[in-house]
């Protein structure tokens, strides 16, 4: 099969290879991948930065395809059946474990930039008829992280959601959070995208090169109450600032890093506010089961920024690292 390998810690050590099909072992799938999606994390394991550094291997977190052979054991999936893959393939459902945070598809075990992967069959969840291959394929990190965030948040009709920038959990979050009736405010620093997530549903936008102070943008906004729910997304940079743009007994779900891991903040906005600051490590499969049926209930459709063919890998990469994208940047494993 055909199969990218990262050998090393750089963008110029992924290269196509030939490699074996492998089989599926009793309880497994063995999935022909149809298209793939990149989020920041994979970066992450290209740059040397996230993973257990063993190479070569297969990258890759995201993925969708069909099930083209079962192990001995599964009952309830059968060849032709389209199927994603959650990130963590041992969390099922429930609290996170140690156990279950071990195997991460693309990080510590083969991932989607290949033709063939075999995943445990507990860690599928269905393709809903009205979506492509490849926009399934957005929905494992991107989607399941965005739910989270509105289900950690109480999101309901009423609320007020600050996203920071347009990538593909924003964009998510924009979605269903505007199907949940909550108004919604996203910074990005350029005007184009911002007139894009208008046309998405946002109600306020805010471009934090022009409004460096957003969070005083966000409490102008708000008549000084704040946002309820603020999806972090970039990190150090901007924490202090979604502290003082968060209401009263609001939750700050933190996704990512982009512009720094070491933080240092405030403590008594804290406590005088009551905030809620939870961690987001992607999500379970009954999370991102959860989430694609609201999708596939409220017709949300995944907004991908441009679509690479199979060869075309390394540059999708470095799209993504140029930070150009709107939404998600996604690979046609049959183009």
């Amino acid at each position: 099969m055909r199969a990218f390998h990262l050998s090393a810690a750089s963008l110029d050590a992924l290269k196509l290879v030939e490699a074996p099909t492998p089989r599926p072992k009793p309880n497994e799938v063995l999935i022909r991948l149809r298209a793939a999606s990149l989020n920041y994390l994979d970066l992450m394991v290209a740059w040397g930065r996230f993973g257990d550094g063993s190479m070569p291997f297969i990258p890759g977190t995201d993925g969708a395809g069909e099930i083209v052979e079962t192990g001995g054991g599964v009952e309830d999936w059968k060849a032709g059946d389209r199927v994603v893959p959650g990130l963590m393939v041992d969390w099922s459902a429930g609290p996170l474990t140690t156990a279950s945070t071990r195997r991460l598809r693309g990080v510590s075990m083969p991932g989607s930039l290949a033709d063939y992967a075999v995943v445990p069959a507990t860690s599928l969840v269905r393709i809903p008829d009205q979506l492509s291959f490849i926009e399934a394929a957005t929905l494992p990190i991107a989607a399941t992280t965005a739910w989270n965030a509105m289900v950690m948040g109480r999101v309901r009709p009423g609320s007020t959601v600050m996203l920071l920038g347009t990538g593909g959990v924003s964009l998510f979050a924009l979605q269903f959070a505007k199907a949940a009736g909550a108004r919604v405010i996203i910074s990005s620093s350029s005007d184009e995208k911002l007139a894009r997530a208008r046309s998405l549903g946002a109600d306020v936008t805010i471009n934090y090169q022009t409004t460096p102070a957003w969070d005083e943008a966000v409490l102008a906004a708000t008549g000084g109450s704040g946002a309820d729910l603020i999806v972090e997304t970039v990190g150090a940079p901007t924490f202090a600032r979604s502290l003082n743009a968060a209401a009263v007994a609001a939750t700050i779900f933190v996704v990512g890093f982009v512009g720094g891991m070491e933080l240092s903040i405030p403590i008594l906005p804290i406590n005088l506010k009551t905030l809620n600051i939870m961690g987001s490590n992607t999500g379970s499969t009954a999370n991102l089961a959860d989430a694609v049926r609201a999708i596939a209930t409220t017709g949300i459709k995944p907004v991908i920024d441009r679509t690479f063919s199979f060869e075309q890998t390394v540059d999708a990469y470095r799209f993504l690292e140029s930070a150009a994208h709107f939404g998600k940047v996604a690979i046609d494993l049959d183009a």
